[in-house]
């Protein structure tokens, strides 16, 4: 019996040790766009399905493929680990893009930039509830739980001064607050990435035209569900209005992934900047990290290639022309080609790169569970 104890505390030892070496500080691939994501829309919390489940709040991402924002419904989640919180993502305005820094799970809620989603996250830390050694205590006044089935439960007031439905930090009209030395503290520590649930909702989210922002001007229809990946049913919760009025620009949109993002359109192979090379990945895992790094590095010279044979292959049209002394006509076809080409290859290079990021956040959070 004895042996059997000590077999089983072994098995959790090395299975805590697995999560803290695979999980992610912050991941170091984010996406970045050129225009501030829509408000956050009102809507209620439906009812926690099963006791030990936390609350995600909806965040709205980015789909570089539709060149839009679309609303991830909010939704009830399972943690990875006993103890551990959760710390949604958020956009913050660097460098003269909005970038989006990616959520995870924790000991502690780090920084989110300061977004008020509502239902206990409203900007700092988290009201909804608290861990008590492997159970978790609801606060029923910013929690909706059924207390005839789940009885871990306490009321606390809280006071959230924080009326705010802007969904960015800093920039034009976004939230103009910084995190306090204990949250960046928190954000320093050891993370896994968010569940392969969450990963559902998301794709889920991204595949549903109703849940972009240009379809729904910032009131999805399906603003919170009960359960990840369940978008239909009674526990599906629409959005009761907008947070606010929202205004994209109008035109073309294009958008890339990490440090890649916010270009311009452009019409030669010429005209594409040079890709920066990605940030080296911070796992906690150097093995892990070295994989990363190298998958990120074939991929920075494959897409450089592509860019100069492209380059090459258009000079060469126009010195043909040249020499036929086309007319009018012959060059503003080619020109036009020589467009099209350019921006599918851009968006591919783009679309490839978000891809990576999600294989590599997937892959981390398989190795962290």
């Amino acid at each position: 019996m004895r042996n059997l104890s000590a077999i089983r505390l072994l098995f959790c030892v090395l299975l805590l040790l697995a999560v803290s070496a695979a999980s992610f500080a912050q991941i170091a691939i984010g996406i970045s766009v050129g225009f501030a994501p829509p408000p956050i829309p009102v809507y209620e919390q439906p009812v926690c399905p099963v006791e030990g489940y936390l609350w995600t709040p909806g965040f709205w991402a980015w789909d570089p493929a539709a060149a839009d924002y679309y609303w991830v419904p909010g939704t009830w989640v399972e943690p990875p680990v006993v103890g551990y919180l959760w710390t949604p993502g958020w956009w913050g305005w660097e460098n003269g893009a909005y970038f989006f820094h990616e959520g995870y799970w924790g000991p502690h809620v780090g920084w989110y930039g300061g977004i008020n989603y509502g239902w206990g996250y409203f900007g700092h830390g988290y009201e909804g509830g608290r861990w008590d050694h492997d159970r978790f205590y609801y606060n029923r006044s910013v929690t909706n739980v059924n207390i005839t089935e789940i009885h871990n439960v306490y009321n606390t007031t809280i006071i959230n001064r924080n009326e705010s439905r802007v969904s960015y930090n800093g920039g034009n009209g976004g939230i103009n607050e910084r995190p306090s030395p204990q949250e960046e503290s928190w954000s320093r520590e050891r993370h896994v990435s968010a569940v392969s649930a969450q990963q559902q909702q998301i794709q889920a989210a991204r595949g549903n035209r109703e849940l972009r922002a240009s379809s729904n001007q910032g009131r999805p229809p399906i603003a919170a569900t009960q359960r990840p990946g369940s978008f239909s049913g009674p526990a599906v919760v629409p959005a009761r209005e907008a947070g606010g009025r929202y205004e994209p620009p109008s035109g073309n949109r294009p958008a890339n992934a990490g440090p890649n993002a916010n270009r311009p359109a452009v019409t030669h192979a010429s005209e594409i900047a040079p890709y920066q090379r990605p940030a080296p990945p911070n796992t906690g895992n150097p093995k892990l990290d070295q994989k990363y790094q190298q998958q990120q590095e074939k991929l920075y010279a494959k897409q450089t290639q592509q860019v100069q044979r492209l380059q090459q292959q258009q000079e060469r049209d126009h010195q043909r022309l040249a020499q036929q002394n086309a007319n009018e006509a012959s060059r503003q076809q080619m020109e036009q080609r020589h467009q099209q080409q350019t921006q599918q290859l851009q968006q591919r290079h783009i679309q490839q790169q978000q891809q990576m990021q999600q294989r590599q956040q997937q892959a981390a959070g398989r190795r962290g569970r």
